[in-house]
């Protein structure tokens, strides 16, 4: 996985001060969360949904293995194939492997996270096999040569006016005159392309939400019906997606299908929710001939036994990304992550190194909201502070920022020094702030004051001195 955080201080500088971002940003706080807050509400038994996903999740990762080989074993039954990948080039390997033993040419995909994670759409490339995303979002963005800033809205930076010149650029042979202005000739122009693409595949590449070990079933939902399509046409369906993503029967589907739609995107339920258990049957009227099952670990291993295990209980719904204040401001891209937002913060220094990725865990006010609206109840922030302490007991973190925070300790410490501290720097800043109320610059804030003023502290009773006065009987 090819991970550009380290410059994620310089990326969301200028992300900051990109308008077309912020206004598409804008748009994604109003849509996403105010649909999933009115989707929630609508379900009284949502927080009892949660705990049993919860449970379930915890339950499975207690007994991954047994349940990875239970799935194996009932998708070789049903005539499929299944592939264990330890990391991303086993992966590649694997899938190459497959599409030169049936020929293939051209590779259509549905969207798939794990596959952005390998970046398997160049290696296919280098070795001579075309892949085309089939996503809308996951298509936009493989013509702009871009990686998904969202996990569920892969393009949603890009302005509408943007897709209309990169069709233009891209699909010759259509009239340069046509008219592009409205989101339906978009679609309709990417369908009519795209649809060429699916016939002539050779073979059909598509993650999977869940991988349920009851049947050997995958299970993918869209809202667009390309994945079905994906993984029908082709005579060859390949699944590529992670050991993380198995649960135990169909009900555990069940229950996590009813928690998933809410919380992404504020549906009861996605468009389309299908379900595949090995290859075309006798009788059956459509379906690839040949299916296969790609299983994905790259690290997640390696999760089950540290302080980050718990990251695993993601469904990959996004309402962390969604609901996060630091991603609202910068984007998906300011990450240099497959994986943005509070679940990438956590997950990319597990799947890279904290010394690549070091700047994301402390990319976050901690407000908790992403916990609150995780529909797993994974601990985010608890991890992220997880991170951060890893980092300072490692010596990644700049010396400057290592002495601050002992001089804090050491006042935190004492409640005595605390306290004239913080009672002078009030006093001291109230003075500077003067008529104006406000501070342009502050010692060892430059940052802060860099694009905003300070306010100064208000006059009146401190914290302390009022409580006191209020335990007094």
């Amino acid at each position: 996985m090819h991970v550009s955080s380290r410059q994620f201080k310089d990326n969301a500088r200028k992300a900051v001060t990109d308008d077309n971002l912020r206004q598409s940003l804008a748009t994604m706080k109003t849509g996403f969360r105010a649909r999933r807050g009115e989707a929630v509400a609508a379900l009284p038994e949502f927080e009892a949904l949660r705990e049993a996903g919860r449970a379930m999740k915890n339950h499975t990762l207690e007994n991954l293995d047994h349940y990875l080989e239970r799935f194996e074993a009932k998708v070789i039954e049903s005539g499929g194939h299944v592939h264990w990948a330890p990391d991303a080039e086993a992966a590649r390997r694997a899938v190459l492997g497959i599409c030169r033993a049936h020929g293939a040419k051209l590779v259509t995909k549905g969207k798939s996270m794990v596959t952005e994670e390998i970046e398997l759409n160049a290696f296919l490339e280098k070795n001579d096999i075309e892949s085309v995303e089939t996503d809308l979002g996951e298509y936009i963005i493989q013509l702009r040569q871009e990686q998904p800033s969202h996990i569920i809205a892969p393009a949603i930076h890009v302005r509408k006016s943007e897709v209309a010149d990169l069709f233009r650029e891209h699909h010759a042979g259509l009239p340069a005159d046509r008219p592009l202005d409205e989101p339906r000739a978009l679609l309709d122009e990417a369908r009519a392309v795209l649809r060429e693409r699916f016939l002539s595949a050779d073979v059909g590449i598509t993650g999977a939400n869940m991988l349920v070990a009851e049947t050997g079933s995958t299970v993918i939902v869209t809202n667009e019906g390309n994945g079905d399509l994906t993984q029908l046409l082709p005579r060859v369906h390949v699944v590529v997606t992670s050991i993380d993503k198995v649960v135990p029967t169909l009900e555990d589907a069940a229950t996590v299908l009813r928690l998933l739609a809410r919380s992404a995107t504020g549906q009861p339920m996605a468009t389309y929710t299908t379900l595949a258990t090995g290859p075309r049957r006798e009788g059956d009227p459509d379906g690839p001939a040949h299916f296969h099952v790609v299983l994905v670990d790259n690290g997640r291993s390696a999760l089950l036994d540290s302080p980050y295990r718990e990251v695993l209980r993601c469904i990959r719904c996004a309402a962390c990304i969604n609901h996060c204040p630091i991603y609202g401001a910068v984007g998906g891209h300011a990450y240099g992550s497959v994986y943005p937002g509070p679940i990438g913060s956590v997950l990319t220094p597990a799947l890279s190194s904290l010394e690549d990725a070091g700047s994301l865990p402390n990319a976050s006010t901690l407000c908790g909201r992403c916990e609150a609206v995780c529909p797993m109840k994974i601990p985010l922030p608890r991890m992220l502070r997880q991170w951060r302490e890893e980092e300072v007991h490692r010596s990644l973190t700049p010396e400057s920022a290592r002495r601050i925070m002992t001089a804090w300790s050491f006042a935190a410490r004492h409640p005595g020094v605390y306290r004239l501290g913080t009672s002078l720097a009030g006093r001291a800043l109230r003075f500077l702030g003067g008529r104006r109320g406000s501070l342009r610059r502050v010692p060892l804030a430059g940052e802060w004051t860099r694009v905003r003023d300070l306010p100064a502290p208000e006059p009146g009773e401190p914290f302390m001195a009022r409580y006191k006065r209020k335990k007094k009987p």
